[in-house]
C-alpha cells in the first residue's frame, strides 16, 4: 500500500485522535489542536505541515528509519 503524502498525513491525525479518546493528555491534546485540519484541508499551525514534509523527506531518504 502506498499512500500520498497529504493521506499520510490523516491517517497520522486518525491515529492519535483514536489514541487521544482512549488515553486523553494535555500533551496529545495540544498537539492535536496544531495537527487539526482547518475547513481548506491545511493543519492549523502552518509549522505542523512543514514539520510533517520534514518527517516524510527523512523517512524516504532513509527508510530503515
Amino acid at each position: 500500500m502506498s499512500l500520498e503524502v497529504r493521506d499520510a498525513y490523516r491517517a497520522m491525525l486518525f491515529f492519535l485522535e483514536n489514541y487521544y479518546r482512549r488515553c486523553p493528555s494535555d500533551e496529545i491534546g495540544a498537539l492535536l489542536g496544531g495537527l487539526s485540519l482547518a475547513d481548506d484541508g491545511d493543519p492549523m499551525d502552518p509549522a505542523a505541515w512543514s514539520d510533517w514534509l520534514e518527517a516524510v523527506q527523512a523517512v524516504v531518504q532513509d527508510p530503515a528509519r
